[in-house]
């Protein structure tokens, strides 16, 4: 638990309070954030902005990880969605079967390991910003966030395959659209959005 606690030490000032699933604090304990990275669902991890002094994922357990949780198999950033047990043999500790889906193409993935073992859960930010702008050449986009900087350094997503198409339709007719962009282990990509009303 010390090494795991001096991982989590830097990440605490990042924690959002956004999360739909946990009412999350900055003034959450390294010991209640321990628990929250070991119980938590996909939503829970939610950090905005900073980089935890560049660390892209925290240490756990095998067996500490749930269904409908995060890890990381082959250095992609999963959510897990089947976890399976087997029986503790003669010779060895119990093993852990994962079945996960890539959080930004939901491509499947599977890991089997001991439940002793160490692993690691990726650091997952979202952050909402307004589509200011869509280049119908390239897709990139011109995003600008509630602070009123911007950034044209992302494309319009390719994963749904329907999704650029349908987000470019919703521009082109005016609507004013929020989209949320997720972050996790290098890569970036317009994951939702929403359509803002007038107020």
């Amino acid at each position: 638990m010390p090494a795991v606690q001096d991982r989590l030490s830097p990440l605490l000032p990042l924690i959002s309070a956004s999360s739909p699933c946990c009412a999350v604090s900055n003034n959450l304990s390294v010991k209640h954030l321990f628990r929250f990275y070991s119980m938590a669902s996909v939503e829970d991890y939610d950090f905005q902005g900073g980089d935890a002094g560049s660390a892209e994922t925290v240490p756990i357990e095998a067996g500490q990880i749930r269904k409908g949780g995060l890890m990381m198999i082959k250095d992609q950033p999963c959510k897990v969605s089947e976890v399976s047990h087997s029986k503790t043999g003669k010779h060895g500790s119990a093993k852990c079967n994962f079945s996960a889906y890539n959080i930004f193409n939901n491509k499947k993935l599977e890991d089997m390991m001991p439940s002793s073992q160490g692993t690691s859960v990726p650091i997952v930010s979202r952050i909402e910003y307004t589509l200011v702008d869509i280049n119908e050449e390239d897709g990139f986009v011109t995003l600008m966030s509630e602070g009123g900087e911007t950034r044209e350094d992302l494309k319009l997503p390719d994963y749904p395959e329907t999704y650029a198409a349908e987000l470019q339709g919703l521009f082109d007719e005016g609507k004013s659209l929020i989209v949320t962009v997720w972050k996790a282990c290098g890569h970036e990509q317009i994951m939702s959005h929403k359509v803002e009303t007038g107020a």
